[in-house]
C-alpha cells in the first residue's frame, strides 16, 4: 500500500515538473506582454480557493525560481565555467558548494527586488507592514521581477563568452532588462497609488536602489576574503 503510495505521489511529480514545459513559456510570455495585467492577476488569484490558484500559469515564486535556474543553466551552457564563488571555498563563500546553493543565493539576491518594491508600496499607501499585506505585493512582484533576472543573467553571461559582439550584446540586453523592469514598476506604483507617472518612477527608483545595494552588499560577503 505505501509502494502505491509512493507511485501516486511520483506520478503527481513527474505530472507537475513537466507540465511546466507549458506553462513557463505561457507565463513568461504574458509577464513580458503584460507585466501590469499579471501582476494584477497574481493580486486577484490570491483571493481564490488554494487549489483554484494559478491554474493557467505558473505561481509567481515558482516563476521566478525556474527563471533563475534557467540563467544559471544559460550560463553554464554558453561556457561560464565553475563560479567564482563556487571555486572560492573560503569565507562565507565556503556555504556556496554547488549549483543549488547557488541558485539559493541567486534566488535571495534577486528576491530583494520583489520584497523592496512591494515594501515601498505598503509604506506609500500608508499600509501596516505585516506578513499578510505583504504577501499580495510581494507575489505580484514575482512576476515582473523574473524576466528581469532572466535577461539579465544572460546579459551578464554573455559578457563571459569570447566571441565577436558578444560584449556589445551582453550590454544592450542589461540596459534593456533595467529599462524594462523600471518601465513596468513606474507605471504599477502610478497606478497603484494613482499618482503621476513622474511619482512613480520615484518610488520605482527608490525601491530599486535599496534593493540593488542590498544585492552588492550581501553578495560582496561572498566575495571578499
Amino acid at each position: 500500500m505505501d509502494f502505491m503510495k509512493w507511485l501516486n505521489s511520483l506520478g503527481e511529480l513527474l505530472y507537475e515538473v513537466m507540465s511546466w514545459l507549458i506553462f513557463y513559456p505561457i507565463t513568461l510570455w504574458r509577464s513580458v506582454t503584460h507585466p501590469l495585467r499579471m501582476m494584477a492577476y497574481a493580486d486577484s488569484e490570491l483571493h481564490d480557493r488554494q487549489t483554484e490558484q494559478f491554474t493557467d500559469t505558473l505561481n509567481p515564486p515558482l516563476f521566478l525560481i525556474l527563471s533563475l535556474l534557467l540563467t544559471q543553466e544559460i550560463d553554464e551552457a554558453l561556457g561560464g565555467g565553475v563560479n567564482p564563488i563556487v571555486a572560492k571555498q573560503t569565507g562565507l563563500a565556503a556555504l556556496i558548494t554547488d549549483s543549488t546553493t547557488l541558485l539559493a543565493l541567486r534566488l535571495v539576491l534577486f528576491s530583494l527586488f520583489p520584497l523592496m518594491m512591494s515594501a515601498r508600496l505598503l509604506r506609500a499607501q500608508g499600509t501596516s507592514l505585516t506578513r499578510q499585506c505583504l504577501k499580495p505585493p510581494f507575489y505580484a512582484q514575482c512576476y515582473a521581477c523574473a524576466p528581469f533576472a532572466l535577461v539579465l543573467g544572460i546579459g551578464v553571461s554573455l559578457g563571459h563568452v569570447s566571441v565577436p559582439h558578444a560584449g556589445l550584446a551582453s550590454g544592450l540586453l542589461s540596459i534593456l532588462s533595467v529599462t524594462g523592469y523600471l518601465a513596468a514598476e513606474t507605471l504599477w506604483f502610478s497606478r497603484r497609488l494613482n499618482q503621476p507617472v513622474g511619482r512613480g518612477l520615484l518610488h520605482a527608483l527608490r525601491a530599486f536602489f535599496t534593493a540593488a545595494v542590498l544585492a552588492i552588499a550581501i553578495g560582496a560577503l561572498f566575495v571578499v576574503r
